[in-house]
């Protein structure tokens, strides 16, 4: 049976459309998106409440000639199916497939790589800038939700915007949401936007601030008072928007594609920056993503029928050992404090929020205040926990330093999913704290290798003198049944399987692919030294002396960038002291990792057991 969608296969396709098929064609991708994320996971709620508004401005817009930046770009899936990528949403999130973020090497149509938040408004402006002194007349929008603007970047672009003397169209997307509710006094100032019954006189206030806009004014109240909250709901704030330049239009419904797609064609015509505020609904049309849209923001394979996910594991994350923990310790601990940077559920925080909530401190999406924030209250005589993913503390890498080691503060730095996270690719990896964070003084790191090590990294941690960092993979945590408990020298490495000739050191959740790899090694009359190094930093020289004299080959293999990673510092150590020894490493070389299954990735890296087991034989045969 033919559809709609069968029609669009290149961009500007959707202008084929006829006007009165808008809401089958919404209905049609919602359909698509549901059951294509249903089969291989991804973002699915903050797509689905961005179907209208993505059909509206392609329906305005000339693509690739005209611009979109997507704010974190998880919410593109529309904008790839309309430009002509519909097929290849099999292969989402896969190796070598189509990426969830937009991706300048897939589309002409893509135009800024994206992944964090908060960057779509300065992206966008510095493309507005091109293009003005290219002397082309493209229109450039930036589409950034209202979860995101609560970013300070987002901030400083806003401030910088009346620079620009030409068209340039923010979107807001509006759902009250980020990936959890929203914080702070911007989510607090457009809820009032929102609910509230404040209204101008069209005849006085909202018709003069729409006489402003040449030719604008009276079409676009004629198409507001088609939306379901009427004329009353559409005026210009005096408030923060408007003092900085930018003309405020809103708020508008953000499901009706009609209405959208004839204030944009207006708002290109405007002469200044503009934003449109839209109200979305995240999750809309699927019944359990509107229910929990924060469980359906990135969702694994799940079943559409009943929004389950396909395979339910028993076993504990990482996360969840580091929560149910960080939970425990709270009770025996009132100076124990918690922050997260717009993910409670994310990081596992929200047990604690429960469980604490005058103790727990969400900042919104703020990672650079919320590591300041952290310095602020350890300095008050705190113990505070902050829990941020590992690719988004990149962000704050300043305060860490100057705020936090400098002064040599007692912050708990929680980075979650280190190391291969997998299928939202590049922008996501955290493979790069370990080389970012080593160079700092005064930071003691920590990446435990099993659910019981980190229960003791976070009860070592806990009225520790001094910064430190504890780093945890994605996914099951390792429970290993051999664990010794050594709390009093948790900053130190430890054997975990005697052997000669070849010690193999490694860290963190890769330790489990070394043990297994060690198992092979045996089959081949190979028997390695297993060596969990545990602490990071400082490292432990009393192990690799040892190390160094009693076997001949080390081999150090580690899941994040070899570039002033751990295994560098141990080699140059070895390289310093001068032992006579054969060393290698496995480790990620200078490139990004793009998005892929983590034992795929891990198997292309070298870094699965057999992969180590490879090197080890070639070390020993070199």
């Amino acid at each position: 049976m033919s559809s709609l969608l069968d029609n669009i296969n290149k961009p500007n396709d959707i202008k084929k459309i006829d006007r009165k098929d808008y809401k089958t064609l919404a209905k049609e991708i919602r359909r698509f998106l549901v059951n294509n994320v249903s089969k291989t996971g991804g973002h699915l709620a903050s797509n689905l409440g961005a179907v209208e508004l993505t059909m509206a401005l392609h329906l305005a817009l000339d693509l690739p000639k005209d611009k979109i930046v997507w704010d974190v770009g998880h919410q593109s899936y529309t904008h790839k199916i309309l430009t002509g990528r519909k097929d290849d949403f099999i292969y989402l999130r896969k190796y070598n497939g189509l990426s969830g973020f937009p991706k300048r090497n897939e589309s002409d149509c893509d135009v800024f790589d994206t992944g964090h938040s908060s960057t779509s408004i300065s992206a966008a402006m510095g493309l507005a800038f091109a293009d003005k002194l290219n002397e082309m007349d493209s229109t450039i929008v930036a589409v950034i939700g209202d979860g995101a603007l609560t970013g300070g970047m987002a901030y400083e672009a806003l401030n910088n915007l009346s620079a620009l003397k030409r068209n340039f169209i923010i979107i807001l997307n509006d759902n009250n949401m980020s990936i959890s509710e929203n914080v702070g006094g911007m989510s607090e100032h457009l809820s009032k936007f929102r609910v509230g019954e404040k209204y101008n006189d069209l005849k006085n206030e909202v018709e003069q601030s729409l006489n402003k806009i040449p030719m604008v004014g009276s079409k676009i109240a004629k198409g507001i008072k088609r939306t379901k909250d009427s004329i009353k709901q559409l005026f210009v704030p005096d408030g923060i928007f408007n003092e900085l330049g930018i003309t405020y239009i809103g708020p508008i419904d953000g499901h009706d594609t009609e209405v959208m797609v004839e204030l944009f064609n207006h708002a290109k015509k405007i002469d200044h920056p503009v934003l449109i505020h839209l109200k979305t609904k995240k999750g809309y049309g699927y019944k359990f993503a509107m229910e929990d849209p924060a469980k359906f923001h990135g969702i694994d394979a799940f079943d559409k029928k009943t929004g389950k996910k396909r395979v339910e594991s028993d076993k504990d994350s990482y996360t969840s050992v580091f929560s149910k923990k960080l939970v425990e310790m709270a009770e025996q601990d009132e100076e124990i404090v918690a922050i997260t940077a717009a993910m409670p559920d994310g990081t596992g925080l929200s047990r604690f929020k429960d469980n604490y909530p005058d103790r727990f401190f969400d900042v919104g999406i703020a990672e650079e205040h919320a590591v300041t924030f952290a310095a602020g209250l350890a300095a008050g005589g705190k113990k505070p926990y902050i829990s941020i993913y590992s690719s988004f503390y990149q962000r704050a890498y300043d305060q860490i330093l100057h705020d936090v080691c400098i002064q040599n503060l007692s912050v708990r730095l929680i980075i979650d999913r280190a190391g291969l996270v997998g299928r939202d690719g590049e922008t996501h990896q955290g493979i790069f704290d370990i080389a970012f964070l080593s160079s700092i003084p005064n930071l003691t790191i920590l990446s435990p290798m099993c659910a019981e090590e980190l229960r003791e990294a976070l009860e070592f941690s806990k009225d520790f003198d001094g910064p430190i960092a504890i780093r945890f993979s994605r996914g099951e945590a390792f429970e290993y049944d051999e664990y010794e408990s050594n709390l009093e020298n948790i900053t130190k490495s430890n054997v975990i399987v005697e052997g000669n000739k070849l010690a193999i050191i490694s860290l963190g959740s890769l330790v489990e692919e070394v043990i297994e790899s060690a198992k092979l090694l045996n089959d081949n009359n190979i028997f390695p030294t297993v060596v969990n190094a545990r602490c990071l930093k400082p490292i432990d020289k009393d192990m690799i002396d040892s190390i160094c004299q009693s076997h001949s080959h080390i081999l150090i293999a580690e899941e994040g960038i070899k570039r002033g990673g751990y295994a560098e510092a141990v080699f140059n150590y070895i390289y310093e002291k001068g032992y006579n020894v054969k060393c290698d490493i496995i480790a990620i070389d200078d490139k990004f990792v793009k998005q892929g299954s983590v034992p795929h990735l891990r198997r292309k890296l070298g870094l699965d057991k057999i992969g180590i087991m490879n090197r080890a034989v070639e070390l020993l045969n070199d």
